[in-house]
């Protein structure tokens, strides 16, 4: 997204526009006006990454223009980033610049934020990384008070952290969720917040077990558990599955069982057609549940048919999506078995043409 699209002024004028030439669609489907929820319009990002430029004696932050990778756009000062990722970003480049040990063939830079004030630095590099590199980042991490990790091909080094905690509170409690570096978070707090909040009011009187596919760090998962009898939930992301079992034991939540499996794995196991070890924990046989309801939040592919015509056996399906295009192409399928309930729009994603979406679908006979 160019800097030249931040334009807080314009802010509702964008967003109106988005939402207007989105929303026809759903319409079309049986949805009806949705709920609209705004971003800050600066400061709402809490993960950003940028290529560092090496120019002379100078080096700075670029990013380029999607499907252009050979024209640098240089950024001194990024709005939509979170106040802490826009304190540190100067005062990193200041203790990296005239430090050989810590800028040669430097690479990349990932910065993971929460809405507390902790922050995660990554310094990706084209070399090798020793001893000589871990003790300058050891006193750069002192100097910024940050956890630090450094990458090169097959190394990762850990000064501190691989992780941050987010506390985010949905009605009235606070939830804290561990974040590990390179796991998928929502970018926008505030907007995420909205989102969870959202869901869980879609769930209030629904009976029966949730299953919930691509359930990350247990972000929706938690909150909405409370909602339920029992829930399980998958995920294929190692990392990401640990820090969930972490987070449902941190937040105290004793409902939820979280598995490792894919989409297409778990849709195996419903239907017998395989018996999956990475389920032999749960609290009963899975065909002792009374999963009546689906939630999924899947990546930008939308559902695989597998998954979509599993969908169809749910009385109540809760559908996130981070595209648009592929949730509407899905509820050409599920529109034919449920009615579309409630549609809301969130603006993750200000001043670029993305709207991430969720509607309620319900059984047409439920």
């Amino acid at each position: 997204m160019p800097l030249s699209n931040v334009q807080p002024d314009r802010y509702q004028t964008l967003l109106d526009a988005k939402v207007k030439s989105l929303v026809p669609r759903f319409l079309a489907l049986g949805a009806s006006e949705p709920d609209v929820f705004t971003s800050p319009t600066t400061g709402f990002r809490m993960r950003a990454e940028f290529r560092v430029w090496h120019d002379d004696d100078d080096l700075y932050y670029v990013m380029f223009k999607p499907g252009d990778g050979k024209a640098p756009v240089r950024i001194d000062h990024f709005p939509i980033a979170c106040d802490t990722i826009q304190q540190i970003m100067p005062r990193l480049l200041t203790a990296v610049r005239n430090k050989p040990l810590l800028r040669r063939k430097l690479f990349q830079v990932e910065f993971l934020a929460t809405t507390t004030g902790e922050l995660l630095v990554t310094l990706v590099y084209h070399r090798p990384l020793d001893g000589q590199w871990q003790e300058a980042a050891e006193h750069l991490r002192n100097e910024l008070n940050v956890s630090l990790i450094g990458r090169s091909r097959k190394q990762k080094i850990i000064l501190g952290r691989d992780w941050v905690e987010e506390r985010l509170t949905v009605d009235d409690r606070v939830y804290r969720f561990r974040q590990p570096e390179q796991a998928f978070t929502q970018p926008n707090a505030r907007v995420n917040t909205a989102m969870i909040t959202w869901a869980k009011t879609q769930c209030h009187d629904i009976d029966g077990d949730l299953l919930e596919l691509y359930c990350g760090i247990g972000n929706f998962t938690l909150p909405l558990a409370s909602e339920f009898d029992r829930v399980i939930a998958t995920e294929m992301s190692k990392p990401a599955t640990a820090a969930a079992n972490y987070n449902r034991e941190v937040n105290g939540i004793d409902n939820v069982e979280f598995a490792r499996l894919s989409a297409e794995d778990m849709t195996a196991a419903l239907r017998g057609e395989r018996l999956f070890r990475r389920l032999a924990h749960l609290h009963k046989p899975l065909s002792d549940y009374r999963l009546s309801t689906l939630l999924v939040d899947p990546p930008r592919a939308g559902l695989d048919p597998a998954t979509e015509a599993l969908a169809t056996g749910f009385d109540t399906v809760l559908y996130v999506s981070c595209n648009p295009e592929t949730l509407l192409k899905n509820l050409d399928v599920l529109t034919a078995t449920h009615a579309i309930k409630q549609f809301a729009v969130f603006d993750q994603f200000p001043y670029t043409h993305h709207l991430e979406c969720a509607v309620l679908l319900k059984r047409a006979t439920a």
